[in-house]
């Protein structure tokens, strides 16, 4: 029994290692998606998205995606670290890292730990210890939500700036297109007496 609980953590030590983290997806995102996107990169075995209980509001997703090789895994997140990598038309870029065992809701039990659970008193010499680790963990919700909404700001910011580039080269190729069609080169060419060789 034993040998078995060390060969089954042990495989998955061996999957964690070449499993990705992803955040900043977009709610577009879906499993299909990252298996394609990731799929430059090597072998995608499988692709989880992970839901986002601690606030839902923006849309964000994070994904598990276990490559083949840990060696693809880290492929990954090297080329994310140095180029921003977009999917799914999200202005954001999308980050990863390398995953992390208490990432996995499935992960098997590490041979040997035990967990034991109770219920503590006010009175209890652990009590108090509990509630700053309580206190703790609101905080950095708190700093979290507030770090997430600036970076949606930036965000809104980037994408109409993008939105507007993307509107004004559209006018100036519209302009450039009726110039062309209307005569108005031609005219310009015979006035300044420029030879304008045809293609």
């Amino acid at each position: 029994m034993g040998m078995a609980l060390n060969k089954e953590y042990t495989e998955f030590e061996e999957k964690v290692r070449r499993t990705v983290y992803l955040d900043n997806l977009g709610p577009q995102v879906t499993n299909s998606v990252l298996k394609t996107a990731l799929g430059q990169f090597g072998n995608v075995i499988s692709a989880q998205l992970i839901p986002n209980y601690m606030d839902s509001m923006d849309g964000q997703q994070f994904a598990l995606v276990e490559m083949e090789t840990q060696k693809q895994a880290r492929a990954v997140i090297a080329e994310m670290a140095a180029f921003p990598f977009m999917m799914s038309g999200m202005p954001r870029p999308v980050r990863a890292r390398p995953a992390e065992t208490e990432m996995f809701c499935d992960r098997p039990v590490k041979p040997g730990r035990k967990i034991h659970c109770r219920w503590l008193e006010p009175t209890d010499p652990d009590f108090e210890v509990a509630q700053k680790l309580k206190d703790l963990t609101k905080q950095h919700a708190a700093e979290a939500s507030v770090l997430l909404k600036y970076q949606l700001e930036e965000e809104e910011k980037l994408e109409k700036k993008q939105d507007e580039l993307v509107k004004t080269n559209h006018n100036k190729y519209v302009l450039l297109e009726n110039v062309m069609n209307d005569g108005t080169v031609f005219k310009l060419t015979r006035h300044y007496k420029v030879d304008v060789a045809d293609d």
